[in-house]
């Protein structure tokens, strides 16, 4: 948690009353959760990578949830993907995330592009 960004896509961090959480915008755009439960080997989900750093992609009505695949604890990040672009957030992130060890890296059939 000490190494998440001030800013993360143009947006500042801000403080939250629950530990292992982060947010930021006002009001919060991006939430972010470590300690998320620890996806399922098999999944159906979408994968995407960034940075060195493997994601489960659902979409819900009005936001997506991206939760790291292969890294114990997992981490989870709420947002809206038509006010932040995934783009920026999922590379921003990445070397704060990155720092939890990869176990296993995400071999999806629908596996995303990179993004860089």
């Amino acid at each position: 948690m000490v190494y998440l960004p001030e800013t993360l896509s143009g947006l500042p961090r801000r403080e939250t009353n629950s530990q292992a959480t982060a947010a930021w915008g006002d009001p919060s755009a991006i939430v972010l959760r470590c300690g998320a439960g620890t996806p399922s080997t098999v999944s159906t989900q979408p994968c995407v990578s960034a940075n060195g750093v493997d994601w489960l992609a659902a979409e819900g009505d009005d936001h997506w949830t991206l939760t790291t695949y292969g890294r114990t604890p997992a981490v989870e990040v709420l947002f809206n993907p038509n006010a932040v672009p995934s783009s920026n957030v999922l590379p921003e992130l990445a070397a704060s995330v990155g720092r939890i060890p990869a176990q296993e890296e995400c071999l999806s059939t629908q596996r995303e592009t990179d993004f860089r």
